[in-house]
């Protein structure tokens, strides 16, 4: 794709999530208090989502509706496991049932618009899966491993991060520490780690340079993004603590799976191309 077709394809998809955005929210309404002052960075961070997903479309073997579903599937996936976990540790802040439902009504519209503007050009040669060639031993003790590290990883910069939120905290009504390890390891661990495989998956990249561009495209999507935009939840002194937490342990993370799962040296598997 030529870079004046790739920018002006981002700025459309970008129109299009903000519109999607906008009848989402007539058909299931979410308001809260500040809102207004918040649509300058909803764009920025609209903005921010789409170039991260451009990014990904370039590399991407797939075509067509496939390509939008597979793309839409990336914040979509984050944003409800953000609203899960919301909804558990702070269960007065939001009406998360509603903001769950809204945030899939959104990538739903946005999805095929994103598959026409990214989804162009010829099917390439198909990527690599990095599952493929393994043995379910194989894939077992990866996932294993990938999730162990995921709770390794957030323990730790939590422990990091705590007294600085520890104020903040004493004034929510936390779940016991067994549930929130649970959710971790079987919901947001496993969650994060089947994202990460589908990016590297997209990327079709080697395995040093698939490791660095998932971590920075999985941290800015998970980690930046969803703590960029100013909110009724965190006061600002405790949000920028957390992106510094989350986006820290999340390239770790994300780079970590990527590495462990694609093999080195990188070796191209015959799969049917992509329609």
């Amino acid at each position: 794709m030529k870079p004046v077709t790739l920018i002006a394809s981002t700025v459309l998809a970008w129109f299009a999530l903000i519109l999607a955005q906008f009848v989402a929210n007539l058909i299931v309404p979410i308001t809260f208090p500040g809102a207004e002052h918040v649509f300058p960075w909803i764009l920025l961070t609209d903005f921010l989502t789409v170039a991260i997903l451009a990014y990904i479309a370039i590399h991407a073997d797939l075509r067509g509706w496939k390509l939008g579903l597979a793309l839409a599937v990336i914040p979509a996936a984050i944003a409800l496991t953000n609203d899960i976990e919301g909804s558990i540790f702070l269960k007065t802040a939001l009406p998360w049932s509603r903001v769950a439902v809204q945030t899939l009504l959104t990538y739903l519209l946005a999805a095929p618009v994103w598959g026409v503007l990214f989804g162009r050009r010829p099917a390439g040669d198909a990527h690599v899966r990095p599952w493929t060639g393994k043995s379910f031993a194989e894939r077992l003790w990866r996932f294993v491993v990938s999730d162990v590290s995921y709770i390794v990883l957030y323990l730790t910069a939590g422990t990091i991060i705590f007294p600085y939120v520890r104020d903040f905290y004493a004034t929510q009504t936390l779940p016991p520490m067994p549930t929130i390890l649970a959710l971790q390891l079987f919901l947001r661990g496993p969650i994060f780690i089947a994202l990460c495989l589908w990016i590297v998956r997209l990327l079709g990249l080697p395995r040093l340079s698939g490791a660095i561009a998932t971590g920075l495209c999985f941290t800015i999507l998970s980690g930046v993004l969803p703590l960029l935009i100013p909110n009724p939840i965190f006061p600002d002194a405790v949000r920028w603590v957390h992106m510094a937490e989350v986006t820290s342990s999340n390239f770790v993370f994300a780079f970590f799976v990527a590495w462990l799962w694609t093999s080195s040296p990188f070796q191209a598997i015959a799969l049917p191309r992509a329609a």
